[in-house]
């Protein structure tokens, strides 16, 4: 098969009006529900998200992705440990009374929708719940279907299913599935268990166009993959490298505006106009973009440049974009996971044969057994470092 290099866009976006209307309708609670007070803060704020008062956060754009898709008549099933409150607090799909526990879920009671919206918390049995969802993909083959794990390495729990069918099904028995695998990622010091959702062994699979993988860095670009998913015509998994401190990050939020017109984008070129004074380009990917744009301050010659899709891989998009930088002396991947873990073994290649005669060096961790320390002092002594080598300041 000739691999494709990256999804064609798609419009994915819906109109100001869809926004409002989702948006005021999972944020109205229903007479006489008793609501935790806690969330009241919660709620209002994302009113405010749906009239554009305030930036979206990445739990606004799921709702929208996911309300949007039910209204259009797609069915929506989201399933994992902690789903309808989201591990990190962050999604409150269902809700609860608190003086009667009755269980609300405002998606699955959208006016006019055509399609259905479920959730469900599942029990700390990947092998089994993901195989489920694997099946019910191919049987419910238009539907979104997705998968998140708690953490994005609790996915090892289920591992022979991504191995034997999930990677592989279309190329064994040229069964297709649109599955979506939502995997928390991110190097926070929260220690080995909570870090990596081993994107390296999804990209050791990649072969053929039987995977998209993902990490997209904020909450338009992941409202606009979701949609996607549905949208493309061919059905192919997607994997989605989901955040975990971005969730609330002002820095990584969108404008009203990002969410009404275009699709995503598998690059997130810098955001620096006069590209004159650039002499380094720096390939990035997830969190590690917002630590770099933090530490970069005024300096105006390092281009930060997003890797928002690793696989189909974006060649001519990325060798233009290159390019673009005229005094460019070095392109610099750079990553939190260490050398032997994450993007590098993957990107080297291919950036090297993407024929721009720059040097090209790695900046990271270095190589570990372990996906991470279990020491935050030594966590944040690596992330400053890394941080500052990719800048140029060591």
């Amino acid at each position: 098969k000739k691999e494709i290099e990256s999804s064609a866009e798609i419009e994915t976006g819906i109109s100001a009006e869809w926004i409002r209307s989702i948006s005021h309708q999972i944020t109205i609670v229903p007479p006489d529900f008793h609501l935790n007070p806690k969330m009241v803060s919660q709620l209002a704020r994302r009113a405010k998200m749906g009239e554009g008062a305030e930036r979206g956060d990445w739990a606004f754009g799921e709702a929208m992705a996911f309300g949007s898709l039910v209204m259009e008549g797609t069915h929506v099933r989201l399933s994992g440990q902690d789903s309808g409150r989201g591990t990190f607090s962050q999604r409150h799909a269902v809700r609860y009374d608190i003086e009667t526990g009755q269980a609300w879920t405002p998606l699955a009671h959208l006016e006019r929708a055509k399609g259905k919206f479920e959730v469900f918390d599942s029990s700390l049995s990947e092998f089994g719940v993901l195989g489920f969802e694997y099946g019910y993909s191919i049987e419910a083959e238009n539907d979104l279907v997705l998968w998140e794990a708690q953490f994005g390495d609790f996915a090892n729990g289920g591992q022979i299913v991504i191995d034997q069918f999930i990677a592989a099904g279309e190329e064994k028995w040229g069964q297709q599935s649109r599955l979506v695998l939502l995997l928390p990622h991110g190097y926070e010091g929260q220690g080995p268990e909570h870090s990596s959702a081993r994107l390296e062994r999804f990209l050791q699979h990649c072969a053929e166009n039987n995977l998209q993988v993902t990490n997209p860095t904020t909450p338009a670009q992941y409202f606009h993959l979701l949609r996607r998913q549905v949208k493309q015509e061919k059905a192919t998994p997607l994997i989605v490298m989901t955040p975990k401190s971005l969730l609330r990050l002002h820095a990584a939020s969108s404008a009203i505006e990002e969410f009404t017109q275009g699709g995503f984008q598998p690059l997130l070129e810098d955001t620096l106009t006069d590209r004159s004074t650039l002499d380094r380009v720096i390939l990035c990917s997830g969190k590690v973009y917002y630590d770099l744009i933090e530490s970069r301050g005024e300096s105006k010659n390092n281009a930060i440049v997003r890797v928002e899709q690793f696989y189909p891989f974006p060649t001519s998009a990325l060798k233009k974009v290159i390019l673009s930088y005229p005094k460019a002396r070095e392109i610099v991947w750079c990553q939190e996971e260490p050398q032997n873990m994450g993007g590098w073994s993957f990107m080297r290649p291919r950036l090297e044969s993407l024929g721009t005669n720059l040097p090209i060096r790695y900046v990271g961790r270095t190589s570990s057994a372990s996906p991470a320390t279990g020491f935050y002092a030594i966590h944040e002594l690596e992330q400053k470092n890394l941080i500052a080598d990719a800048l140029g300041n060591l």
